[in-house]
């Protein structure tokens, strides 16, 4: 996973992070598996702008970049 998360931290990887050059990581899940996870993000991708806002500040109202806490 800290592999994973670094290589996002570092546009590295094709994706969101390095399509809008997002700097911190504010908010993460862990699944069971990478299936799980891909099916969460496709669901997530469908959500309005409101409810991400609401889950992200749900978890982390201060915007804190969590990296450091992960890995």
């Amino acid at each position: 996973m800290a592999k994973r998360i670094w290589e996002h931290k570092n546009n590295i990887v094709e994706g969101f992070a390095k399509d809008y050059n997002v700097p911190q990581m504010v908010w993460y899940e862990l699944h069971e598996s990478m299936e799980s996870a891909i099916i969460r993000g496709k669901k997530l991708t469908d959500w309005k702008r409101a409810w991400k806002l609401e889950l992200i500040e749900g978890q982390n109202p201060d915007w804190l970049d969590l990296y450091d806490k992960i890995v």
